[in-house]
């Protein structure tokens, strides 16, 4: 396959690793410090998948799409921060049809919901792809990844009836290069239980400065995200959306006997973010459920709070 992967943060290096070592042709996209760091010392994986190093003369490394001169790609994955999607965005419409091949596809691979409504304007909707990852990172040097916890394979799917069929072949190169991924009809679904997953856990981590089970030792910190995911069920439900719960009961009962404790020593990527003092993610993901339940005449209190905490921490970076 001919791939360009555009973010190299921990979830981008993981990917381009198995990507790489599965004999895939990779065109990285990556700027400043990240992209200086792989051309010299290549990527790597570790963790709790089997570790793979790629060298630097086999990694091709570029700072813009423009820049790598090629087209056709069967497959561009976004692996950057949402925060990014809007700048993404219009290098790839600038850059015409001819970046893709005949079928080629685009695979957002974040966090969050709705983030394909940015990319309207580069590819039709059918062809517009997205994975969720119930898999946790971190980036200890700017050219390595470590996959610290694993809960489900990397799921990739369609929310516009396109073919699942063009999805084999990346789906398998992938799990060759050593991480599980699997295809669903459902991704809708998947979409939604991670946002609750990520709802309840990433801004209020942050904010107390704690892993997942840290979050889930404290009663209050437990009251807390009862009421941000019995409020994403009340949006969901609104907005005509569904997950693989019925209702708000049915989901805490799995996530704290199952899901949460499958995670406990996860550190959010939201708590690094902010440690980093870059910016988060907080708009793609409680952002959503403010907005969609101000559309929809939904009261999300609890939400709201944690999304303006995050929004104020990142206002008082220095």
């Amino acid at each position: 396959m001919k791939i360009m992967l555009i973010g190299c943060g921990a979830v981008g290096l993981a990917v381009a690793a198995a990507l790489y070592d599965a004999g895939a042709e990779v065109d990285l996209i990556a700027r400043g410090a990240t992209r200086e760091s792989i051309a010299e010392k290549g990527i790597a994986r570790r963790g709790i998948f089997p570790e793979v190093t790629i060298p630097a003369a086999r990694v091709h490394v570029y700072d813009s799409p423009a820049a790598t001169g090629r087209t056709g790609y069967d497959a561009i994955l976004i692996c950057a921060k949402t925060t990014a999607n809007p700048a993404i965005a219009a290098q790839l419409t600038a850059a015409g049809p001819d970046l893709w091949a005949a079928g080629g596809c685009l695979i957002l691979c974040q966090n969050g919901f709705q983030n394909e409504r940015h990319f309207f304007a580069c590819l039709e909707r059918e062809r517009i792809y997205t994975a969720s990852f119930a898999i946790g990172f971190r980036r200890p040097e700017p050219h390595i990844s470590e996959i610290t916890v694993f809960s489900s394979p990397i799921t990739i799917g369609s929310l516009f009836e396109g073919s699942l069929q063009r999805l084999g072949p990346l789906a398998e190169t992938v799990e060759r290069g050593g991480l599980p991924c699997k295809i669903s009809a459902t991704i809708g679904k998947t979409l939604w239980a991670k946002l609750l997953y990520n709802c309840a856990l990433n801004p209020l981590s942050a904010v107390l400065r704690t892993d997942y089970g840290g979050l889930a030792r404290s009663a209050d910190a437990v009251f807390i995200m009862d009421r941000v995911i019995e409020e994403i069920f009340a949006v969901m439900q609104a907005a005509g959306y569904s997950t693989f719960w019925e209702d708000a009961a049915a989901y805490k009962e799995a996530f704290y006997g199952q899901i949460l404790p499958l995670t406990h020593r996860h550190r959010s990527s939201t708590l690094q973010d902010i440690e980093r003092r870059i910016p988060t993610e907080i708009d793609s993901l409680s952002g959503v459920i403010v907005r969609l339940g101000t559309e929809h005449g939904i009261a999300t209190p609890y939400n709201a709070m944690l999304f303006r905490l995050i929004k104020a921490a990142e206002s008082l970076y220095e």
